[in-house]
């Protein structure tokens, strides 16, 4: 059974249309609230509390108002945060021991989308029959608790603090990071006023960049969906190397000193080889059916198991724990280090990959050529209909660009799951064949969603 809600990851649209307005989200909080309520048996005359986070976006005033009278509705109270990453939220609802954790964010989206995602109060995605169960709340009717049973509602004030600590104490204690110059591009995001503070207080030279958001520049030309901003300034400031985080923090790309991007793939071998190197690495590392073939290759060399999950962090998550392997990821940046982490951390994510640096003496640039990438194309077609991926005309097209890479690449068509498009992602050997392939394919998709 589909959820009519709840996607990949939470709820999420452009705001002011379909879920994203106050009307719903306030629905979406009672319902919530009422499914935890029943859920947690608390003593007698303890409410369930929730703990709520948002990014920088400006709608995000509006709808964690809406999520604060829905939950205090249903007789729950509510702890916020203001601005704060996503895994911050995780990890705050872990600590401050709430029943759940929600944050107001659409990710790398553009600051006219926005979105609800709960964390569970172990700190990880919410479990299928959980938000089933919230949808079926979200069909009945609403019943305000009695004024005396109403939920209250208080802030944070040591949020960013608490977070920045637990950031720094994933990070050996026997290192620092006294000598390296970093840029720190926040994207101007939730990031903006933590992730400086953690690499300083480790003994780095920052500079940050997309620290400055206004409710409307969030992802704008920044972060990591658009790195060129911070390979431009770590060039200029002639810095070591360069981190750059997505709007809520859980996507991490970095550049290293000569200006040379590194993805998703890249900085999980860096981590995964790091801790082989030492004999830490518990278990093997988990990717996606996006994960670049080169990664595998590599890690089998070493005979590290290596194992492809569907697209999206909270299936890594699930391969991970039915194998009880540590590492994790997706070439997009979501990295997940469950020895530091319950969730997907960009900066936590970075900091692996500097206690590498730290540990083999090397430079980013030295460690980032121990991978390289097959050629890798994407191209996202928009479709305004359902097209079935499965149907003749779509599987022979396919065929003809698995023959044409003559067993040296992968193609791989999906749905996304938060946008109306279907993703074509071919990679091989040879770049030219895998354009070629990749654009052939795009066309068959747009025609037959025409």
């Amino acid at each position: 059974m589909s959820k009519q809600y709840f996607g990949t990851d939470g709820i999420r649209g452009r705001v002011g249309e379909s879920v994203i307005n106050p009307e719903f989200v306030m629905k979406l909080g009672y319902a919530a609230g009422r499914v935890l309520a029943s859920q947690e048996q608390l003593p007698n005359g303890q409410r369930p509390t929730v703990l709520i986070g948002k990014d920088t976006r400006i709608s995000g005033y509006m709808l964690e108002a809406a999520l604060e009278a829905g939950l205090s509705a249903a007789g729950v109270d509510v702890l916020l945060t203001g601005p704060m990453p996503t895994p911050a939220v995780a990890y705050l609802t872990r600590a401050l021991r709430a029943q759940a954790g929600i944050v107001i964010s659409a990710s790398h989206n553009p600051y006219y989308d926005n979105g609800i995602k709960f964390f569970s109060a172990q700190g990880t995605k919410l479990a299928d029959d959980v938000e089933y169960a919230i949808e079926a709340e979200i069909a009945k009717p609403m019943q305000v608790m009695e004024s005396a049973n109403l939920g209250k509602a208080k802030r944070v004030d040591d949020a960013a603090g608490r977070y920045v600590e637990f950031c720094k104490s994933t990070f050996p204690s026997h290192l620092d990071l006294r000598g390296l110059k970093i840029v720190l591009d926040c994207a101007h995001g939730a990031t903006y006023h933590v992730a400086p503070d953690v690499f300083h207080e480790l003994g780095a030279e920052v500079i940050s960049i997309g620290n400055q958001p206004d409710g409307l520049n969030i992802n704008e030309q920044v972060g990591s969906t658009h790195p060129q901003a911070l390979q431009k300034a770590v060039v200029e400031q002639q810095a070591d190397l360069g981190i750059a985080f997505d709007g809520d923090g859980d996507r991490v790309m970095m550049v290293d000193g000569a200006g040379n991007l590194l993805d998703g793939d890249q900085l999980l071998y860096i981590i995964a080889m790091g801790l082989y190197a030492k004999g830490k690495l518990k278990g093997g590392v988990a990717g996606t059916l996006m994960t670049n073939l080169a990664l595998e290759h590599a890690l089998q060399k070493h005979q590290i198991p290596f194992g492809r999950a569907k697209v999206g962090d909270r299936y890594v998550l699930e391969l991970l724990q039915s194998r009880n392997w540590k590492l994790g990821g997706e070439n997009s940046g979501h990295i997940l280090t469950l020895d530091k982490h319950s969730s997907g951390d960009a900066i936590i994510a970075s900091l692996q990959v500097l206690h590498s640096l730290r540990e083999s003496g090397k430079t980013l640039l030295e460690l980032g050529a121990g991978l390289a990438l097959y050629p890798q194309v994407l191209i996202n077609v928009t479709t305004s209909q359902k097209l079935d991926l499965e149907q003749a005309a779509v599987q022979q097209a396919v065929k003809q660009a698995e023959n044409a890479l003559n067993g040296e690449g992968r193609v791989l068509l999906r749905a996304s799951g938060t946008e109306p498009k279907i993703r074509v992602m071919v990679e091989g050997l040879n770049h030219a064949v895998v354009q070629a392939q990749a654009e052939t394919l795009a066309t068959v998709i747009r025609q037959l969603a025409a």
